[in-house]
């Protein structure tokens, strides 16, 4: 996978994540309300940095889908958990991708955003994981 392949599936797990994290506030209990708007804007932030090394790397960004389906049906506060922790793991399993792509401050920055997938998984979840960016995969 290339450079501008691995940041273009990054900008997409991230346009998914920002529109998921809608999804979770929408349904996320109070006390957990303000994790959930910190998770959301760093997704938007790295979305947006996102499309900045595409057009870097000489591409043209992927832009967000209208909607997309949701891996279940979040009813409720559990649910909303259940599916930001399964955002996480899913975004770190891109940019697992985009590290092994990547060079240089690229390939930090990659590292960067992979940690901190991983470390908000974990959070939501309530336990870690191995290999973060690599336990989907198995």
């Amino acid at each position: 996978m290339s450079a501008l392949e691995a940041t273009q599936a990054a900008l997409a797990a991230e346009h998914a994540a920002v529109y998921g994290y809608g999804v979770v506030g929408g349904r996320i209990g109070a006390e957990r309300r303000a994790e959930a708007a910190a998770a959301h804007e760093a997704h938007r932030g790295r979305r947006d940095a996102l499309r900045r090394a595409v057009r870097d790397l000489g591409g043209t960004p992927v832009a967000a889908a209208a909607a997309y389906e949701l891996p279940f049906r979040v009813a409720d506060p559990a649910g909303a958990v259940r599916l930001a922790a399964m955002l996480e793991d899913r975004v770190a399993g891109v940019y697992s991708d985009l590290v092994r792509a990547s060079e240089g401050p690229r390939r930090r920055e990659a590292a960067a955003a992979l940690r901190e997938a991983a470390v908000r998984a974990v959070r939501w979840r309530g336990s870690d994981v191995t290999f973060p960016g690599l336990a989907e995969r198995v």
